[in-house]
């Protein structure tokens, strides 16, 4: 087989979500694709600290921030945070419109000092996966610290969780023309919640940029997502693999849809594709 890149989403699809030990069967997978020529790229919403404890695994390039950052054999291929002028008009008008925000900088995370609260209180909410996924990684060692810490350092994008759509309607109005508003899930209880991500990059911007400066052809790339923010990352790739816990709408797109990684869908995927 020809030498493929491969894009890997991370919560979800290489671990659980919130995690940072992929299985077993999915590291296994990766290794002996790269010892194939195939070439690993991590790609995920997460900022670069987040994603960090899982570079001890040697992949052979990282996307963070969801495309707000490229890096590749060590050196950097493209970093887009926000300007301080777009950083201080996001943040206010969720701050005023009462929307929980968690942001990332390259080496720090922060949040709403009420967002564990509002987690707790609304747990019982299983229908909700952005829900529990992060809950999970607030609880873990993922390091995300209250907003109160946060200095005004360079930040890429914003999670965000909202009482509804109401509170939602004025940062939509106001930032729009700048930033795309991906709606991962609203649950029965009516939390909306999802991502505000800048319309200068995205996964799929991403995958063209690395092909670009690595001279490969899109279409010898494979991707592998499980979440809508995973949509242009699927859209993109020469093959999109959607993991059989992914959102149905990525199920749709997706040319070949695999197990979950709690049943070792990446090495079913790898194996079924001919990249091991």
């Amino acid at each position: 087989m020809d030498q493929k890149l491969i894009f890997l989403d991370i919560d979800g699809t290489l671990t659980e979500p919130g995690k940072n030990v992929p299985p077993p069967s999915a590291l296994k997978a990766v290794r002996r694709a790269q010892i194939r020529g195939h070439k690993a790229v991590l790609c995920s919403g997460r900022n670069y600290v987040m994603l960090s404890p899982l570079l001890q695994y040697n992949f052979d390039g990282v996307i963070s921030s969801a495309g707000g950052c490229i890096e590749y054999g060590g050196k950097v291929v493209y970093d887009c945070p926000m300007t301080p002028e777009q950083q201080r008009r996001v943040l206010s008008i969720f701050e005023e419109s009462g929307v929980y925000r968690t942001i990332g900088s390259r080496h720090h995370s922060y949040t709403d000092e009420g967002f564990k609260k509002f987690l707790a209180e609304n747990a019982q909410s299983q229908a909700n996966s952005e829900l529990l996924r992060w809950r999970l990684q607030l609880e873990s060692e993922l390091d995300i610290r209250p907003m109160a810490e946060y200095d005004g350092e360079p930040i890429y994008g914003l999670v965000f969780m909202s009482r509804g759509m109401e509170p939602l309607r004025r940062p939509i109005e106001a930032l729009r023309n700048e930033f795309h508003f991906c709606i991962q899930d609203t649950d029965a209880c009516g939390i909306v919640n999802g991502e505000l991500m800048n319309k200068a990059f995205n996964k799929g911007m991403a995958v063209q940029r690395l092909c670009q400066y690595l001279g490969i052809p899109v279409e010898d790339t494979v991707a592998f997502g499980d979440s809508m923010n995973d949509l242009e990352l699927l859209q993109t790739a020469g093959y999109a693999v959607c993991m059989g816990n992914g959102s149905a709408g990525l199920k749709e797109i997706a040319d070949l849809v695999c197990p979950s990684v709690e049943e070792d869908g990446l090495y079913w995927a790898f194996e079924t594709l001919n990249l091991i």
